[in-house]
Parts: structure tokens; C-alpha cells; sequence
């Protein structure tokens, strides 16, 4: 009986792909690494023979794909969600490098879904885009020429995410029953709603403050029943507005 793997749970997820060749050699990476799920945010081409081509014989990933309109779909129930850059944020992450970060990714993909974010090959990640993750993976490569191509970033990662397995068969999960993107996102709504009501946050300019705020959270790892006690008290002060 095939058993399931914490690796079954990791979702890469490819922003903005401009060129197909590199979603067919992503697929390849993942595949030789154990890794199945790749998700894509509106591809400029695919499907594409490019693609299939560079795949060769992961062409079974691809077969799989999910196409999302928004970068929302795609993390629809993760529980932990890693953006991979090649720079340090000006806001306050947790960082992690590419081993660490496969590590604690791991913890949380025991039972439930987890996601790494790949930006586009020009441009990267945009600030918006690593605002809806926990946390950031940063590939420490030679400072002198850190540019990897896409495909090369998801094989190093890839590999930590296995080699983390192999080192560690059965990593330590997280204390309690973490909250998924989907509770996060309403409690960031709702505290959202509440601070714009109560005249604390300026809808005019509230960009800034709310994602200080989702790293916040995202650093304290909240669990189920601590996003429902966050609500409550929301609920309650909501009333006096």
C-alpha cells in the first residue's frame, strides 16, 4: 500500500511564467525530487510544446497542473507558505535559507498542505505577492551573480525538501492545529474592517499597516483556535462602532 508522503503536500506555485521551457525543467525537478504538485498563476503560455519538451519525462506533472487566476487560489488552504527571493525584504519576515526553510516546511506538510512561491524569470516576486506568505527562503548564491534561473531555484529547493526528509524521516509537527490561508485571510479582513471603523486605519493608506500586520501574524504561526478567539474579540469590539 503506497503510504503518503509530506512531500505529497508541498505545492510549487510559478507567478507570471513567461517562458514555457521553464515550467516543463520546474516539472523535471520536482519529479526527480519526489515532488508532484505544481500549481501555475496565469502562465503568459501554456500549454506549450516548450514545455512538454523540456519536461521529458515528468510530463505526468504537467498532465496535473492547476491553472489560478490569483495568487489566493493557489494558497486556498495552506497552512505555511514560503516566497523564494533573491533579496532580503525591507519588512520583517522570518528568513530562512534554502535548508532551513525546507525544514520547517516540512513540519507543517506532515498532514496538511504547504506552498513555495516562484516569481516571475524578470522581475521576481512582488511585494504584494510575499505579503501573503509566512515566511521568505532566501538561496544564499554567490553574491557577485545570485540570478538562478527559475528551474535551477525550484531543483535547489527540491533537493533541501528531500534531503530534510531523508535526514530527518519523521519530522517534529507544529504544537496544535495550525490556521490554513483561508482563516488568515478572513481574520485580516475582519481586523481590516474593525481598525477602518474605529478610525485607526486610514482607508486612503492602508496598505503598508496591513501587511506589517500579516507578518506579524505570519511570525507568530496562529492556530485554529487562536484565529477564532483573534474574531471574537473583533466581533465585540465591532459593536461599538
Amino acid at each position: 500500500m503506497n503510504t503518503v508522503s509530506p512531500l505529497d503536500h508541498v505545492r510549487i506555485i510559478l507567478s507570471h511564467t513567461s517562458h514555457p521551457g521553464n515550467i516543463g525543467a520546474a516539472a523535471r525537478a520536482m519529479k526527480t525530487m519526489g515532488l508532484s504538485s505544481l500549481y501555475l498563476i496565469n502562465p503568459r503560455l501554456f500549454p506549450n510544446k516548450a514545455a512538454d519538451d523540456r519536461a521529458v519525462s515528468a510530463r505526468d506533472i504537467l498532465e496535473k497542473i492547476k491553472i489560478c487566476s490569483e495568487l489566493d487560489e493557489a494558497l486556498e488552504s495552506t497552512v505555511l507558505s514560503a516566497a523564494i527571493t533573491a533579496r532580503p525584504r525591507g519588512l520583517s519576515h522570518e528568513i530562512f535559507n534554502a535548508r532551513q526553510g525546507a525544514r520547517e516546511l516540512l513540519r507543517y506538510a506532515r498532514q496538511q498542505p504547504v506552498a513555495l512561491l516562484f516569481g516571475a524569470e524578470t522581475s521576481g516576486l512582488t511585494t504584494a505577492e510575499v505579503s501573503k506568505c509566512q515566511m521568505i527562503i532566501h538561496i544564499p548564491a554567490n553574491p557577485e551573480f545570485s540570478s538562478l534561473n527559475l528551474a535551477s531555484a525550484v531543483q535547489v529547493m527540491a533537493y533541501e525538501l528531500r534531503m530534510a526528509l531523508i535526514e530527518h524521516e519523521e519530522p517534529i509537527p507544529p504544537i496544535g492545529s495550525p490556521a490554513n490561508f483561508n482563516e488568515l485571510e478572513l481574520l485580516y479582513a475582519h481586523l481590516e474592517q474593525v481598525m477602518i471603523a474605529s478610525d485607526f486605519l486610514n482607508p486612503q493608506k492602508p496598505r503598508l499597516l496591513m501587511q506589517r500586520i500579516r507578518r506579524l501574524f505570519g511570525r507568530a504561526r496562529l492556530e485554529k483556535e487562536e484565529v477564532q478567539i483573534l474574531r471574537g474579540i473583533l466581533t465585540a469590539l465591532g459593536k461599538r462602532w
